[in-house]
């Protein structure tokens, strides 16, 4: 069947089941109430009544295999978690996606300050309201409600169409455990509402990774048992005085690091292609004006492009450090310590990727647009198929904003454009997959 058949019947039956569309969004919203468990299911019952068979996995996160990533035990979630998998097989011969997203929010804050309630799901001015709405109960309504519309258009994917409602949050690792459990794919796609306020007319196409640490600086404690420390100040090591020279470092490894690493895209988006961003000084005494601190603690990120491998950063930093030590005496009897609390690898597809092709027409004929790419968004999901498996993958989603996880209220998604979505990815899946009356 000719593309330009294949979109002009999905765009109906979008058009048509718009409604329907939104009232499957607001229901996952209201069900949060009642836990992640009773959101899995109603996604998984969703998604066999648009034609899938559905299975469900559990697994616990500390346990799942991983390729050029890590993160400490103390972040991650430790509970056993479930990944809903379901699938709707293609008539043959077509390429075959998975489309992913994860149905777990931040934990909720009962002194939220939100003017909407957070589990109705309200519609005010265009936008829809509710808690994990854009993070990302939105992704997981558009794979579902996509193949619903699929199947109201009377086609049927050529291809193997793949959903996957994956928990994230506190590294839940849920599409880890999938992929290294046996799904795969011709392609991924990644659901999730878009940040940057451009919505449906952006594709996520490249992930920087991202490296996360801590460095702790520990003094030493005038030799008294008096309560106050001022008038002995002079017989401690204070951490604080600690600090100068190794942000100092951090800078100067943060400059040669931007004057020798360049990725074109990222370049051309931002002039620049590798940051280290020194987020939190803070000391860890009681806080007391007149006791020296025992230690004092930096909390980094440092973004570095696809190309460049996990270890290789982190020997730059600890090389820095070290450096830093042997030029400073005081510093070189108390060297400075680094927490490794989390790092990912970053990954891209490129504009000649047949992936793209397929994203890019399918959002021009959604939207009217051709779409940009975002290359900013540090640590995308969209790097797990990549690097885990080797499975391209690229990410798109409707207009969103005040999210939770950002410190926003009353988190919202724009109705219009979450109805685009679907559209969007019904046509992609006509357009990757193939497709043919059903």
């Amino acid at each position: 069947m000719p593309a330009s058949d294949v979109a002009t019947r999905i765009a109906a039956a979008a058009e048509a089941g718009g409604d329907a569309s939104v009232a499957f969004l607001r229901e996952l919203i209201r069900l949060q109430q009642s836990g992640e468990e009773a959101v899995q299911a109603r996604i998984a019952e969703a998604a066999e009544a648009a034609g899938c068979s559905v299975e469900r996995r559990r697994y616990k996160p500390a346990e799942v295999q991983l390729r050029e990533e890590f993160a400490a035990e103390a972040a991650m979630a430790a509970e056993e978690r479930v990944a809903v998998l379901a699938r709707l097989p293609g008539t043959g011969g077509g390429r075959s996606v998975i489309f992913f997203a994860h149905p777990d929010g931040e934990a909720f804050q009962p002194q939220h300050g939100w003017t909407h309630d957070p589990f109705a799901g309200a519609v005010a001015q265009g936008r829809i309201h509710g808690w994990g709405v854009a993070d990302d109960l939105a992704g997981v309504a558009t794979m579902v409600e996509a193949v619903r519309v699929l199947q109201a258009a009377g086609l049927r994917p050529k291809g193997d169409v793949i959903l996957a409602s994956t928990p994230s949050k506190r590294h839940a690792r849920g599409v880890h455990a999938l992929l290294h459990g046996g799904v795969a794919a011709d392609a991924a796609v990644y659901l999730h509402p878009a940040e940057s306020g451009i919505g449906m007319r952006e594709v996520k196409a490249l992930a920087p990774g991202q490296l996360v640490f801590r460095i702790v600086l520990r003094g030493t404690q005038p030799p008294t048992q008096e309560p106050g420390h001022t008038a002995f100040a002079h017989l401690a090591v204070n951490p604080i005085d600690l600090v100068p020279p190794v942000v100092a470092a951090l800078r100067a490894l943060d400059a040669r690091r931007g004057a020798r690493v360049h990725h074109p895209v990222l370049d051309a988006a931002i002039g620049r292609s590798t940051n280290l961003l020194i987020g939190d000084i803070r000391a860890l005494g009681d806080g007391r004006a007149s006791r020296v601190p025992p230690a004092v603690q930096l909390s980094c990120a440092l973004a570095f492009p696809p190309g460049e491998k996990l270890a290789d950063v982190q020997a730059e930093v600890e090389a820095a450090l070290n450096e830093a030590a042997a030029a400073h005496a005081t510093l070189a009897a108390h060297p400075p310590e680094v927490q490794w609390l989390s790092g990912v690898t970053g990954a891209e597809v490129g504009q000649d990727h047949a992936l793209w092709h397929a994203t890019s027409e399918a959002v021009r004929l959604g939207t009217g647009t051709a779409p940009e790419i975002n290359p900013l968004h540090t640590s995308s999901d969209i790097r797990n198929p990549m690097v885990q498996s080797g499975i391209p993958c690229v990410g798109l989603g409707p207009l969103c904003g005040d999210l939770t996880q950002n410190g926003g209220r009353d988190e919202w998604v724009d109705v219009a454009d979450y109805r685009r979505g679907v559209a969007v990815i019904a046509a992609l899946i006509g357009l990757w997959c193939g497709a043919e009356e059903g």
